[in-house]
């Protein structure tokens, strides 16, 4: 099934997805380094941060296209697995975003609790991935089937 938000034939909630992801794991990766050893350096705990903020705003982007093509879908079991994948996306999304209020809330330092946040909201991320794999590998969403792409070169001939 083609996607109806895309750009010249390609759909755009894959090519957004990237941002948040490598953000978020940045940041979990800045929280370690921060953690483990740099706890006097307030960059790796402000960069943590910032780019938790930014996997937010990116996240909340590419699920506008996303919505839009899950809107589109007919069947059932691709609708099941689709839903599941937005629920788990928005519940990272919110852990996230409740990992920003944990850190705007701590004074100078904070311990283990938003750095554990973060990994547990990887993995159901993670999970989420796979979920969205599966729609594109198992049930084909976003692909142009051969008939589709017939069609199309037939329209510019």
């Amino acid at each position: 099934m083609e996607s109806r938000a895309s750009i010249s034939r390609h759909p755009i909630h894959p090519m957004l997805i990237a941002f948040p992801i490598g953000l978020w794991i940045f940041s979990f990766v800045c929280d370690l380094v921060y953690l483990l050893g740099s706890a006097n350096d307030l960059l790796w705990r402000d960069m943590a941060f910032y780019t938790m903020a930014g996997g937010v705003v990116g996240a909340l982007l590419a699920a506008i296209p996303g919505f839009i093509d899950y809107l589109t879908i007919r069947d059932r079991t691709v609708r099941r697995v689709a839903t599941l994948h937005m629920v788990l996306n928005l519940v990272v999304v919110a852990m996230f975003i409740f990992n920003l209020g944990l850190r705007l809330n701590a004074a100078q330092s904070f311990g283990i609790l938003p750095a554990a946040v973060s990994f547990v909201a990887i993995l159901i991320l993670a999970v989420s991935g796979w979920l969205g794999g599966e729609l594109v590998f198992k049930h084909r969403m976003g692909i142009n089937t051969d008939t589709e792409l017939k069609d199309e070169n037939r329209r510019v001939a």
